[in-house]
């Protein structure tokens, strides 16, 4: 056994700047593409009753100037809101147009709350649907804000320790949920959807059905998180991955695997393919089939070798270019097969280097520090050569806390192909975690390139063999 403290990785802000903090890179220096390629102005379309539509537009008029931080005892946690205007943080700012805006009629959003909660899912979604369409026909719209309905039932997220993934999350089912479906109908238009609830913008709002009840996040932090997924969905690039001159173009890919509408035991492939700028796009692969002897779902050479080269072609038509290394990520291990199918499409491509990485679920394995404070964030723990532990979430010295409220757990890798080292491949993990803008603060546990695959999957179920989805990122935070 070998234990290692990786230093927190660095990322880039505008101009070159660095920092280990989002918050802090943006506050200091502003986004990775202010000044060059970075939306000074964010057109904003948006869906909702009325009262909805105002008082978003009210808490988003309210962030154009500084919100401070929480009060409390952790002034290096809970960090201001600089605001959100041209001259500030992310150096851009919102702009409102009346023809964007999508009213709906009240006694219909209301009429939701007496339904089947099925039928209520699935009438909410048409008449969203409906507007979304309409707002796709208007020129000049980067996002749409959809204000959901306050009372509609859900599946409600799963009641489940973060930091103990391998525990079956306690939900209530009802097969459909507004988020995922609405997510699948939006990839037919042009721009991306941000779903706001009431709670965000209307501190005083209490949802009636406790499964819909959440801890909620100071309004600082709320704000860091919201403009930051606005700013990336309407074509900028927040932060970036740092790398030397003498690195190799790099492309991330994560395989993930979800099961289709009707819950068949069949799964179906998904890569999430990253470049360092953090530009994503996601091919849908084949169907796969569980093992009998690791009860892992798998694909045959073929498909796998498919899958790679679906994903390098979509990759090389987003920038222009092939990169020079390919790390893949894959949520099962490798058989014989895989290996020989992902290495085919990379020789097919011409890819110098080819890096296999298995990130099981979970491990058992645990280590303990003394004092207060859990293990720190980028502690890693070598088994033996191929199985290694990373803590993604622990204590930030930064922060000088934990920022979680569970005793966290390991990510766990196991290295089944590579030419770098695994304290190398831990490296590169850590920094994709901090790859997410959806979140500003230092407490991701999984990168970039498996984060969501849970999501996209819950999304991409929801549409037919022979749909084509979209391939940004953006469509599916």
């Amino acid at each position: 056994m070998n234990i290692t403290i990786l230093d927190e990785p660095e990322l880039e802000f505008a101009n070159g700047s660095r920092h280990i903090d989002p918050r802090h890179g943006i506050s200091y220096y502003g986004p990775a593409d202010a000044h060059a390629t970075g939306p000074a102005t964010i057109r904003v379309g948006i869906v909702g009753t009325r009262d909805a539509i105002q008082g978003v537009k009210s808490w988003l008029d309210r962030c154009r100037e500084p919100l401070a931080a929480k009060q409390s005892r952790l002034t290096h946690l809970y960090l201001p809101f600089p605001g959100f205007d041209t001259n500030v943080g992310f150096r851009s700012t919102i702009i409102w147009n009346s023809r964007l805006e999508r009213t709906l009629d009240k006694r219909s959003v209301d009429s939701l709350k007496t339904m089947n909660p099925l039928n209520a899912v699935r009438m909410a979604v048409e008449m969203y649907d409906t507007e979304l369409a309409t707002l796709n026909e208007e020129p000049n719209c980067d996002v749409v804000i959809v204000c959901r309905p306050d009372e509609l039932p859900e599946q409600a997220p799963p009641v489940q320790n973060p930091d103990r993934p391998w525990e079956e999350p306690q939900r209530k089912y009802l097969g459909v949920d507004f988020h995922s479906l609405l997510k699948a109908r939006s990839l037919r238009t042009s721009r991306p959807i941000q779903i706001i609830r009431r709670q965000t913008w209307d501190r005083s709002f209490r949802p009636k059905d406790d499964s819909q009840r959440r801890q909620q996040q100071d309004e600082a932090t709320k704000a860091w998180n919201l403009h930051t997924a606005l700013y990336y969905k309407a074509g900028g690039v927040p932060w970036r991955m740092t790398r030397s001159s003498d690195d190799l173009t790099s492309c991330y890919v994560g395989v993930a695997f979800y099961r289709s509408a009707d819950e068949a035991t069949l799964q179906t492939s998904v890569a999430q393919v990253f470049n360092e700028r953090g530009d994503g796009v996601i091919v849908r692969g084949a169907q796969a089939t569980q093992s009998k002897d690791d009860r892992q779902p798998h694909l045959t050479g073929d498909d796998a070798e498919g899958l790679l080269e679906q994903s390098l072609a979509r990759y090389r038509s987003e920038h222009r270019t092939m990169p020079a290394r390919v790390i893949l990520h894959k949520t099962s291990s490798f058989t014989p097969d895989e290996l020989a199918g992902f290495q085919e499409a990379a020789d097919n491509e011409r890819i110098d280097q080819l890096e296999l990485i298995w990130i099981p679920r979970s491990d058992p394995f645990r280590l303990f520090r003394q004092g207060e404070h859990p293990v720190l964030r980028g502690t890693m723990l070598s088994l033996n050569e191929e199985r290694h532990l990373l803590y993604t979430r622990g204590s930030v010295p930064l922060y000088k806390t934990y920022p979680g409220m569970y005793v966290p757990s390991v990510l766990p890798f196991r290295v089944a192909q590579a030419e770098s080292s695994p304290t190398e491949i831990a490296r590169e993990q850590l920094l994709l975690t901090k790859m997410n803008w959806n979140a500003t603060q230092l407490d991701g546990r999984v990168p970039i390139t498996l984060r969501t695959a849970d999501s996209i999957g819950g999304i991409l179920k929801h549409l037919g063999p022979h749909d084509s989805p979209q391939p940004r990122y953006a469509y599916y935070m």
